[in-house]
C-alpha cells in the first residue's frame, strides 16, 4: 500500500466552517445564567495621585450589583513575569487609561451610566514621557517600590525607572573598535504599534463560591493566566479553571491577563458571573502594543569589508508598567546583530518606565525594532565602503556551523543559498528606472521551546480524536494537529476531530506563542499518535494471530494482513478496548538550527511629494519540513503585510501621554490596495526540532520588512530614513534636506 501523503499537503483549515457559521465560541459569545455586564472607569490624566474617590452614587443606581475601587485590592499586583501592575489604581495613576474603578450591573447600559456617577479627585503631577529622560539617574521615580517587585530579572541596587538592564557579549568590543579601519555610528527610532486583531480583549469570570472559579478569556496561555491571577490573590492555581475559547486574532497581544482580575473581584462581590469586553477605544488607550525604541548602533569594519565589532544599545519605552512581558524582557535584541560572523559584540537592552500606555508583546517582540536598525546599518556601512550591499553581507554571512554574534554555534542556517534565491527571484540585479529602488534585509530566527501535552484516542465507533489544551489564535494549529494524527494513523484528515480541554483536565503547558505551537504541540501530538498506532497494530496482531511484520495500515482507517484479511480501527477497538494515549513534549532550548529570512523590497518614490509605493516584496526562507503549504504561505503573507504596515504607516500616536489614534480611521493599517506583488521562495530542510523536522514560520517574515523598505528608499532617491514609519512627509523632508545641502 502506498503511504497516504498528508504531511506537506495543502489541507484547508478544518476549523473554518465553525468560524464562518458562528459555531465557534469566543469569549464574547459566552453567556451564563445571571451574568452581569462590567465596565471600567479609566484615568483621564497621565500621572497623579488619587486624592478622593466616591462610588456611592454608582452603587445606589438601580441595576448595579457591585462596585470596586483600588481600596478593595490594595497592595495586590499582577504581571506575566514582573508583578508591578495594580488590579485597580492603588492611590496613584500612571497613564491615561489606567483602570481606577469598575462596576458590574444587570446590563451594559446600566454599567456605563454608573461609571458617570463615580467621583474621582486627582492631584496631577508632571508626566515623564521621554524614555531617554526617564532613564537618567536623576529622573523622578515612577515606581519608588520597584526593588520590591516580584519577578524582577535582576537586582536593582539603586531605584531607577530602568527596571530591565541586560547585556549579551562576545569578545572585547572596545578592542574590536580599536582594531577596525572604519567605525560607523547611527541611531534609529521606532514607534508603538497596536496588534490590530479583530477581537478586542474579553472575558467572563464566575466566582460564585470560594472553592472554584471558572474563567473564559481570549488568552493563548490559559495555564499562565490562572497562575498569574492565583498568585495575585494568594490562591491555589487549581482553584481557577480556564475554559477554552477561540481567539479572534492574537499577533502576540492575547497572552496577558487584562480584565480577568477585575472580573474576579466583581464576581466575588456580586456572587454572579461577570463579563467584560473592551471596545477598540479601550484597546488603543490601554492595550499592550509593540514597544517604541531608540537603538544606537556602532559598527567597526576592516578595509576589506569584514565586520570586526558591533555595539547595539536598545532602549525600550515600556510605558507605565512591565507586567505585559512574559519573560520580563524582549527576546529579540539578543539576536539583533544578525546572521553575521562578528568576533566582538556587545548588545544591551534597557526597558524604561514612562507615563504612557503599557507595552507588551507583538509578533516577534523586539525583533523588528532591532533588525530595522541593524539591517539599515549594514547598508550604511556598505555605502561607506562603496560596496554592493549584497556583496558586503556575503563577506560576513554565517554559514552552517559558525558561531553567532553572541557566541552560540548555529549548525544549520543555509545563508548563501537563501540570499541567492531572494536575489534571483526578486530581479534585484535587473536595470532600474529613475526613482525605483531595491533593498535587501536579512534576519535569522531561533525558535523557542516549551512544554505541552496531548491525547489521541480511538473509540468503538472508530472516531479518532486529538485532545489538548492548545487554543486556536487564528493560525490553523488545529488543522496541523489533525494532519499529524492522520499521517501517523494513515487516515483522511477528515477522520480526525479535535477536543479542546480546560485547565483541569490536563497538565500545564506553556501555551501558544513565539512561533512554537506546531513544535511543542505537534511533537506531543505525534508522540501520542505513534503510540496509538502501535497499540492498534498490537491488538490487530492478536486478533489476526499475525506478527507485526505481516500487518499494514490500509490508508482508510484499518489494518490489513499480508493474506488480505482486513479489519477497521472501529472493529479492532470493539473487539479489544478503546485506546487513549498521551504524548508530552518538554524542551525549552532555543534552536540550535536557525531559520533564515531574506527579503527584497522594490519601491518607487515620487521625488516631488515623497510618496512611495511598495511595488514588490520578495521573501525567501530556509526552513524545515512544511506540514501544510497553504497555512505556511498564509503565515508568510500575513507576516510580510504586517511588517509592511509597521514600515510605512502604523503608529499609535501619543501626545502629552494621550493616545490620539483611537480607531482604525486614525490608526491606519494596510488594506488590499496597499499590498504589492508578493513573491515567495521556500527551501525546506528537515532539520528543525518541530515534528518531521519542521521549523518556525509565524514570526520570521515580519522581522526584516522595514529595513528592506528603508534600504530600497535609499537606493531609489539617496535619502536614509532612521525613524519608523517611513512616511511621505519624512521622505520629502529628507529630500529637501539633501537639496539644501547641495
Amino acid at each position: 500500500m502506498a503511504t497516504r501523503k498528508i504531511i506537506g499537503s495543502a489541507v484547508q483549515r478544518l476549523e473554518g466552517p465553525e468560524k464562518v457559521t458562528g459555531r465557534a465560541i469566543y469569549a464574547t459569545d459566552v453567556v451564563l445564567p445571571g451574568m452581569l455586564w462590567a465596565k471600567v472607569l479609566r484615568s483621564p490624566i497621565s500621572y497623579g495621585r488619587i486624592k478622593k474617590i466616591n462610588a456611592s452614587r454608582a452603587a445606589a443606581l438601580p441595576g448595579v450589583c457591585a462596585v470596586t475601587t483600588g481600596e478593595d485590592v490594595k497592595g495586590r499586583l499582577i504581571g506575566r513575569k514582573i508583578y508591578d501592575m495594580p488590579i485597580l489604581a492603588d492611590g496613584v495613576v500612571r497613564f491615561i487609561g489606567e483602570k481606577v474603578a469598575a462596576v458590574a450591573a444587570e446590563s451594559e447600559e446600566i454599567a456605563e451610566a454608573a461609571l458617570e456617577l463615580i467621583d474621582v479627585e486627582y492631584e496631577e503631577f508632571d508626566p515623564l514621557l521621554d524614555p531617554l529622560a526617564a532613564a537618567r539617574p536623576d529622573a523622578p521615580l515612577l515606581h519608588p517600590q520597584v526593588q520590591r517587585y516580584s519577578g524582577l530579572l535582576h537586582p536593582i541596587d539603586v531605584p531607577s525607572n530602568v527596571f530591565v538592564d541586560m547585556t549579551w557579549r562576545k569578545g572585547d568590543v572596545e578592542a574590536g573598535f580599536r582594531d577596525s579601519d572604519i567605525v560607523v555610528e547611527n541611531t534609529f527610532t521606532t514607534q508603538p504599534v497596536h496588534q490590530a486583531y479583530i477581537e478586542p480583549h474579553a472575558c467572563v469570570v464566575r466566582a460564585a463560591d470560594s472553592a472554584s472559579v471558572d474563567v473564559w478569556a481570549c488568552s493563548k496561555v490559559p495555564f499562565a493566566l490562572r497562575e498569574q491571577v492565583a498568585t495575585t490573590f494568594g490562591a491555589s492555581a487549581e482553584k481557577f479553571v480556564v475554559h477554552p475559547c477561540y481567539i479572534g486574532g492574537c499577533f502576540g497581544g492575547k497572552g496577558d491577563f487584562m480584565d480577568v482580575p477585575v472580573g474576579y473581584v466583581l464576581s466575588m462581590k456580586s456572587g454572579r458571573p461577570v463579563k467584560l469586553v473592551m471596545d477598540y477605544y479601550d484597546e488603543f488607550i490601554a492595550g499592550n502594543p509593540r514597544h517604541a525604541a531608540v537603538i544606537r548602533v556602532k559598527t567597526g569594519v576592516k578595509k576589506d569589508g569584514r565586520l570586526v565589532a558591533q555595539r547595539m544599545e536598545h532602549i525600550f519605552d515600556s510605558g507605565a508598567y512591565g507586567a505585559f512581558k512574559p519573560q520580563g524582557y524582549l527576546v529579540g535584541p539578543k539576536e539583533a546583530a544578525g546572521p553575521y560572523k562578528i568576533p566582538h559584540v556587545f548588545i544591551e537592552e534597557k526597558i524604561v518606565y514612562t507615563n504612557k500606555i503599557p507595552c507588551g508583546h507583538m509578533r516577534a517582540p523586539g525583533d523588528p525594532q532591532g533588525f530595522f536598525a541593524n539591517e539599515s546599518q549594514m547598508d550604511l556601512v556598505a555605502k561607506r565602503f562603496g560596496m554592493d550591499p549584497i556583496a558586503f553581507r556575503k563577506i560576513n554571512l554565517m554559514r552552517d556551523g559558525d558561531e553567532s554574534p553572541i557566541g552560540h554555534v548555529v549548525p544549520h542556517i543555509k545563508s548563501d543559498e537563501t540570499v541567492d534565491a531572494a536575489v534571483q527571484v526578486s530581479g534585484y540585479r535587473k536595470p532600474k528606472r529613475k526613482y525605483l529602488g531595491r533593498g535587501i534585509a536579512l534576519a535569522q530566527w531561533l525558535p523557542l521551546g516549551g512544554e505541552s501535552h496531548a491525547f489521541v484516542s480511538v473509540d468503538k465507533r472508530g472516531q479518532i480524536t486529538v485532545s489538548t489544551a492548545m487554543v486556536d489564535q487564528g493560525a490553523g494549529t488545529y488543522t496541523a494537529m489533525r494532519q499529524i494524527v492522520a499521517h501517523e494513523l494513515q487516515v483522511p484528515v477528515g477522520f480526525v476531530s479535535v477536543e479542546i480541554l480546560d485547565t483541569s483536565r490536563v497538565a500545564a503547558d506553556t501555551g501558544v506563542g513565539a512561533s512554537r505551537a506546531t513544535r511543542i504541540f505537534g511533537n506531543a501530538t505525534r508522540a501520542a499518535a505513534v503510540e496509538v498506532r502501535e497499540r492498534l497494530l498490537e491488538n490487530a496482531g492478536r486478533l489476526f494471530d499475525r506478527g507485526r511484520d505481516q500487518l499494514v495500515l490500509t490508508g482508510g482507517g484499518g489494518i490489513r494482513t499480508a493474506a488480505g484479511e482486513e479489519m477497521t480501527y472501529a472493529e479492532i477497538v470493539e473487539k479489544t478496548v478503546p485506546i487513549r494515549c498521551q504524548g508530552s513534549y518538554k524542551n525549552f532550548e532555543s534552536g540550535p538550527e536557525a531559520a533564515l529570512c531574506v527579503q527584497v523590497a522594490e519601491v518607487e518614490v515620487d521625488s516631488e511629494t515623497g510618496q512611495l509605493r511598495l511595488k514588490q516584496l520578495t521573501t525567501a526562507h530556509s526552513t524545515g519540513t512544511v506540514i501544510n503549504p497553504l497555512m505556511h504561505q498564509g503565515q508568510i503573507d500575513g507576516g510580510v503585510v504586517m511588517g509592511m504596515g509597521y514600515a510605512l504607516m502604523e503608529q499609535v500616536l501619543i501626545d502629552a501621554g494621550k493616545v490620539l489614534t483611537t480607531n482604525f480611521g486614525e490608526n491606519k493599517i494596510p488594506s488590499i490596495r496597499d499590498i504589492p506583488v508578493l513573491k515567495t521562495v521556500v527551501r525546506e530542510f528537515a532539520v528543525g526540532n518541530g515534528p518531521y523536522g519542521g521549523m518556525s514560520i509565524g514570526e520570521p517574515p515580519v522581522v526584516p520588512v522595514a529595513a528592506a523598505i528603508a534600504n530600497a528608499v535609499h537606493d531609489a532617491v539617496g535619502v536614509r530614513i532612521y525613524d519608523l514609519p517611513i512616511t511621505a512627509e519624512k521622505v520629502l523632508n529628507a529630500l529637501k534636506g539633501c537639496a539644501n545641502n547641495n
